[in-house]
């Protein structure tokens, strides 16, 4: 219990203002939430982390920030302060009902994110995908970004871990080989980059949210690869509201595999060889 009081006095240092009561927030894999309501009368989350990396909240909040200069894109909550320790964001109600007309909307809202672009592939700084470090620095091909920034880095990690069988990591291997084959020329999207339905949340005002990015520039099959990946309420939908604003490639949905073996690989190394399982078995597709 000794705990609140301490994360009010941090968040009245940045924030220049009062905090009248603090509530843990249930949920989140990583850090620990707090939310807290201000004499301003407005209502915020703090997220801490003992010990958190270098750059750990700093990113989380670049990210945020780089994603919402898009007018008209996905909803995001504003970040109000963060700091090598914590992240304090705006609130963002939950909502009970996960309307059709949220998911059509978001779709629109995610391909103007998209469309918005990039300056190239990856980011002018390297962030974080759940506690991983995640490198961005830059390539000169989508191909040639996925491959050595994103599905090699996690692969050797994952047979480090013992979390993919020699047999597994062999089938991604041949993948990567065929990237440059496989995937097809497209300038680079303005991504959320860890766009699963954990990080979708749907508010009390009937909109979609997003939190906890993983921003860089990318191809934009990573960010559907993995809601299907995943999953959802009314994805369908949300898919449908995309293509009529921001049409996809020929040939998109059967290469969501492709795009789905960076996230299995991450979740490998973090919560073990199932999905190192699961990427073998996906990449085996495309031998």
């Amino acid at each position: 219990m000794a705990r609140q009081p301490i994360v009010a006095r941090r968040a009245e240092e940045l924030l220049g203002t009062s905090v009248v009561a603090t509530s843990p927030v249930a949920g989140g894999d990583v850090a620990t939430a707090t939310r807290l309501r201000l004499s301003s009368g407005q209502t915020a989350l703090m997220k801490t982390l003992p010990h958190a990396p270098e750059g750990f909240f700093e990113a989380e909040a670049a990210g945020l920030r780089w994603l919402a200069q898009v007018e008209g894109g996905v909803p995001l909550p504003e970040v109000l302060a963060a700091a090598s320790d914590c992240v304090i964001l705006e609130w963002i109600e939950p909502g009970s009902k996960t309307p059709v007309e949220a998911a059509v909307a978001f779709g629109q809202q995610l391909a103007t994110t998209h469309a918005a672009g990039a300056d190239g592939w990856g980011l002018d700084h390297d962030g974080y995908i759940g506690r991983l470090p995640m490198p961005n620095r830059s390539a000169d091909s989508w191909p040639e970004f996925y491959a050595v920034r994103r599905v090699l880095p996690y692969l050797k990690l994952a047979r480090d871990r013992g979390a993919i069988t020699d047999a597994d990591a062999a089938a991604v291997e041949a993948v990567v080989g065929r990237l440059t084959v496989l995937l097809p020329e497209e300038p680079p999207a303005r991504l959320h980059g860890d766009l699963w339905n954990g990080n979708c949340l749907w508010g009390q005002d009937l909109a979609i949210h997003v939190i906890d990015p993983a921003a860089h520039g990318g191809h934009r099959e990573v960010d559907l690869a993995m809601l299907h990946l995943f999953g959802l309420p009314h994805l369908p939908r949300v898919v449908a509201a995309y293509h009529e604003a921001y049409p996809l490639a020929e040939g998109w949905e059967d290469r969501l595999g492709i795009h789905q073996l960076f996230p299995l690989l991450v979740h490998a190394c973090m919560f073990g060889g199932g999905y190192g399982a699961r990427a073998g078995s996906i990449a085996a597709r495309y031998a």
